[in-house]
């Protein structure tokens, strides 16, 4: 081997790689950002579990109470409401994980030493947060019980002793804390996107690398009717296999759909169009299948972490969820949990839905923007 003939290779491929400078950006860029969103996004511990409170006694013992909660740092009272019903409203809609009851006689029982019961109502849909605020608010009912005791005791002078409060707990939509009923309905949303993702990612960079481009643009095919005739045989694709995966979860993995299966298909649909753009918007401002592989990978990593499909998104810092809000899977995530475990409808999922299909527009139009420069 001539090491002339080798540095010469060397030299060619490094002037190469200087030239493809959306390759080199991306070689580069990518494990800055991947080591800051991984480094943000992964977050074990959960902190400020939204949590509203029925407190039916009113008193001065139970607001004591609610602070216990607060100092965990695992509660975020976000306020109170009047009835059971609009507690579990609020919990349906996802907009709150928890909620605490204190029953009227809360603070008679506990001035005349014996043990009262407070309820804590668990979202069970994400069992990583119903684990924390199960074992979080026994603690902080103990903790709550005894300092009152003790306060007690010193007034009296005497060692007052009821062992703290007693906190029952009732789990909503998912009791056994099973994790496939979370996490299976998640990973359905996350399949879809990726496979969709990467079918269409290649479709307009495909025709441009085998020349076929030319003569597509010398038709008289607008540009809308290209983008739109090449998303719809995708689109069937995408739906068979969202149903396919839906079959799957439910009979190998028994986790069963407790709302509407018409309403599932309907949305997981409009999602496989959402999930369609960002694969064609990929392939418009790609020049290469090597670049549409990168940028799908740079979509495709963050959204695991974002979107909250492992890790809650209550636990990221404020910038981190923000950045979630841009991907289609955040809203569908909820709407699949939303529909397939705790069976709501569309009255709770409406602000999700109606983003979801929002963004999937935008995508759409910017997408179709793109390519008519293109042609220009």
């Amino acid at each position: 081997m001539k090491l002339q003939r080798f540095w010469a290779i060397v030299k060619k491929e490094f002037i190469q790689i200087k030239r493809d400078k959306a390759s080199f950006g991306i070689a580069i860029g990518m494990p800055i950002m991947m080591m800051l969103l991984f480094g943000y996004a992964v977050a074990t511990q959960l902190e400020d579990i939204s949590t509203v409170v029925l407190d039916q006694s009113n008193t001065a013992e139970s607001r004591e109470l609610i602070r216990s909660f607060q100092n965990t740092l695992y509660f975020k009272i976000q306020g109170n409401v009047n009835n059971l019903e609009d507690m579990e409203q609020k919990i349906n809609s996802g907009k709150v994980h928890a909620g605490i009851i204190i029953p009227p006689n809360y603070s008679e029982k506990l001035l005349s030493r014996e043990r009262p019961k407070v309820q804590l109502i668990i979202d069970g849909s994400d069992p990583t947060t119903a684990k924390t605020a199960f074992s979080s608010g026994v603690m902080a009912g103990e903790k709550s019980g005894m300092k009152t005791m003790a306060g007690l005791s010193e007034k009296l002078s005497q060692n007052i002793n009821t062992g703290g409060v007693e906190v029952s707990t009732k789990v909503l939509y998912n009791p056994s804390l099973r994790n496939q009923n979370f996490t299976i309905p998640g990973l359905v949303g996350l399949i879809m996107q990726n496979i969709t993702v990467l079918l269409t990612a290649f479709a307009l960079v495909r025709e441009r690398e085998r020349g076929t481009i030319e003569q597509l643009i010398v038709t008289p095919i607008k540009s809308h009717e290209l983008i739109l005739g090449k998303l719809l045989p995708y689109v069937l694709i995408g739906f068979l296999d969202f149903i396919f995966s839906l079959a799957l979860g439910l009979i190998w993995f028994q986790v069963p759909i407790a709302g509407s299966l018409g309403l599932l298909l309907f949305l997981g649909a409009g999602f496989v169009v959402c999930a369609l753009a960002i694969g064609i918007l990929i392939s418009t401002v790609s020049k290469t299948q090597l670049q549409a592989m990168q940028l799908s990978v740079l979509i495709i990593l963050p959204s695991v972490l974002l979107s909250g499909f492992v890790f809650p998104r209550e636990a990221m810092p404020k910038f981190i969820q923000y950045l979630g809000y841009a991907l289609p899977l955040t809203y569908f995530l909820n709407i699949l949990r939303g529909i397939v475990t705790k069976g709501v409808g569309m009255e709770y999922l409406l602000n999700d839905v109606s983003l979801l299909f929002v963004l999937g527009l935008v995508l759409l139009i910017i997408s179709m923007i793109r390519f008519k420069k293109k042609l220009d």
